[in-house]
């Protein structure tokens, strides 16, 4: 026989049944207000000056579709307004700098659901190139070593940026390197909990074809790094698959006609993930 719940436990329960609706309604509160905050800045229109930097900065802008040069316009007003940039080693930020990676950061959210880049708030920059520690173990023995850095994402904290090589990727639009999209695409990579080149793809029937696909291509750049024969993608990518899908990201948008031609079934499971034809811009 089960024993008769007491006015004590009763009141009890009352009292936690209350409170956990009460957090819950905070919750759905703070989630609506927010999603309407994004909706109201994704729907204002851009400054013109900065509108002028994303033409000079973003050569992308420029190629791409006006529907998407709009929405484009909208995600910055959003990422400029929940980011906060902070400035290393002297650096002042300023909206050039801004903008220019609020632009080429949210050329990875066109035609996706309004993430904004989760789990992260802060953006630092240095003015140039910097030295990070890495701790290197062998067993129990941990070696630090100093290795310089264009940009990095830590996973569940920041991201880190040199303001030097943010110009040279949005200099040469077609060389496959910048900086932004690569460190960007790990935040991507990171919205599961795991840093390991499989992001959260679109519908769940996606996951064994992705998995093919990338893994015969993660061997054919390491084959083809190995034979000095490699033209679409960076080989930085075949050091591990979260660099891989880093570096092909940044492959696809600058160099979407290429990889479509040479890589064809890679181009289309991120034509796929990124909902956007950067082949057809050029």
């Amino acid at each position: 026989m089960e024993a008769p719940i007491g006015p004590v436990s009763l009141s009890l329960l009352i009292i936690i049944g209350g409170g956990l609706t009460l957090a819950w309604s905070i919750y759905l509160a703070v989630v609506i207000s927010r999603r309407l905050r994004r909706r109201r800045l994704q729907n204002q229109p851009l400054r013109p000056e900065f509108v002028g930097i994303l033409e000079r900065n973003v050569p992308l802008y420029r190629k791409m579709p006006a529907p998407l040069q709009a929405q484009l316009r909208g995600y910055v007003n959003v990422f400029l307004h929940d980011k906060e940039f902070l400035g290393c080693a002297g650096l002042k930020v300023t909206d050039e700098m801004r903008v220019t990676v609020a632009g080429n950061a949210c050329l990875l959210l066109l035609n996706r659901k309004e993430d904004y880049f989760r789990g992260f708030s802060n953006i630092l920059m240095y003015p140039d190139t910097y030295v990070a520690t890495e701790a290197h173990w062998d067993g129990t023995v941990v070696a630090h070593r100093d290795s310089a850095r264009a940009g990095e994402s830590w996973q569940g904290g920041p991201i880190v940026l040199s303001w030097n090589d943010v110009c040279k990727g949005a200099e040469y639009a077609d060389d496959g390197h910048n900086v932004v999209l690569h460190e960007f695409a790990h935040k991507l990579d990171e919205e599961n909990g795991v840093v390991d080149g499989l992001p959260v793809l679109r519908e769940r029937g996606d996951y064994a074809e992705w998995a093919r696909v990338l893994h015969k291509e993660f061997d054919g750049l390491a084959r083809r790094t190995r034979q000095h024969n490699n033209e679409v993608m960076d080989s930085y990518g075949a050091s591990s698959p979260p660099e891989f899908f880093a570096v092909a990201t940044e492959s696809f948008f600058e160099r979407g006609a290429l990889m479509k031609q040479r890589l064809p079934e890679l181009y289309e499971q991120l034509q796929k993930f990124y909902g956007v034809n950067p082949a057809a811009w050029e």
